[in-house]
């Protein structure tokens, strides 16, 4: 069934057509009385109105989270925890070292058509431009994550509003394209409300995380794949943000959570939960 703004638009639309057709058959019909010159003027005249649509444009909307704010309700806060009471959890996975779980990852995430965002940092993006093109091709989110993750409070508030604008340009730089989203996550997870308000200010929302696998760590930390899977599940709750990490330090290629993961999603489905883009925040 057609909605009624496209229905009255086509009804518009014919009823304007057959004005102008009935218009242009009377002032044929009265050439000879009206004379050339006047009747080529009001043709012409006709002629330069402005077509009708043939749908009704509809206005844009604003974007609205799921509490109908817009992006700005996200302000002001470290948003650790998606505001749902759905069985809906985030997947977010950092990216400062290497690259080394991502295809394994990218792949389980297609396989089970769930959706990530990607906090990158700035240097990461320079060193690794088709690895940001690769993530946002595969349809994910990127998030900024500075452009050196070093400790804010050691850094002066020009120094803060540097990091978080050359990753940005970095990750834009290395081709993300519609892929950039307007999150901001700080590195160590070092915030303040003084903080966040400057991030706010730079059109910023700064999004957290509710628990980290920690397989970061790596064995080496005295982390196991069942620790990771363990601590995910652990904070399972509605709108738990999970954050996990494609890479691994000191040049390992170890990435505990790249194995972890599909443990993980088969976890959340079974017990009743569906993983949503973050990106759904920004929309109606």
């Amino acid at each position: 069934m057609r909605s009624p703004s496209v229905f009255t638009a086509r009804r518009l639309l014919t009823r304007r057509l057959l004005t102008r057709r009935l218009l242009t058959r009377r002032l044929l019909a009265r050439r000879l009385t009206w004379g050339p010159g006047l009747c080529a003027v009001l043709l012409w005249a006709l002629a330069q109105a402005p077509a009708p649509q043939s749908e009704a444009r509809a206005a844009p909307r604003p974007a609205a989270t799921v509490d109908g704010k817009g992006l700005r309700a996200l302000f002001g806060s470290e948003n650790r925890v998606i505001p749902t009471r759905e069985r809906e959890v985030a997947l977010t996975f950092n990216a400062a070292w290497n690259d080394a779980g991502l295809d394994s990852i990218l792949k389980e995430l297609a396989r089970r058509h769930a959706p990530a965002t990607f906090f990158l940092t700035g240097d990461f993006a320079d060193r690794h431009p088709a690895v940001v093109r690769k993530i946002a091709a595969a349809g994910h989110g990127l998030g900024n994550h500075s452009f050196s993750h070093p400790h804010f409070k050691d850094l002066t508030r020009a120094g803060r509003q540097h990091e978080v604008a050359t990753a940005d340009r970095a990750l834009r730089a290395a081709g993300a394209g519609g892929a950039v989203t307007p999150f901001f996550r700080f590195p160590y997870s070092q915030t303040s409300p003084a903080h966040i308000r400057e991030v706010n200010a730079l059109g910023f929302a700064d999004i957290e995380f509710t628990a980290d696998t920690n397989g970061w760590k790596g064995t080496a930390g005295g982390m196991t794949v069942d620790r990771a899977v363990d601590r995910a599940l652990h904070a399972l709750r509605p709108g738990a943000v999970l954050q996990m990490h494609v890479g691994a330090s000191h040049g390992r290629t170890e990435v505990i959570d790249a194995r972890a993961l599909p443990r993980i999603l088969k976890a959340l489905t079974a017990r009743g939960y569906r993983v949503i883009d973050l990106r759904t925040l920004l929309t109606p």
